[in-house]
């Protein structure tokens, strides 16, 4: 019954992928902070638990960890948005976050 916890630990994004997903939308080459950075790397880690979620459905606390990581990733979309327009657009654009 807690074999959830060892699960979700074994389900996170590989230090590979982040790097790329980091390289991919960084600013600079030592940018690992901007709030595009930020917004890839926890969309990449969505990705994963949702696909975790699909499988175990009774698993509500990876369900709750989910719906906190949305939660962030919306608030710095919002201050993206608020901050820097044209970043936002291409931050979306290369996320396929929106239609």
């Amino acid at each position: 019954m807690w074999k959830t916890c060892a699960i979700i630990t074994g389900n996170m994004i590989t230090k590979e992928k982040k790097t790329e997903t980091i390289k991919k939308m960084a600013r600079s080459e030592k940018d690992v902070g901007s709030p595009e950075v930020q917004v890839a790397v926890l969309t990449a880690r969505i990705k994963e638990v949702t696909e975790h979620v699909k499988e175990n459905k009774h698993d509500y606390m990876a369900k709750r960890g989910l719906m906190q990581m949305v939660g962030r990733r919306k608030k710095l979309l919002k201050y993206l948005e608020r901050t820097n327009f044209d970043l936002y657009k291409k931050t979306i654009g290369e996320l396929g976050l929106r239609k």
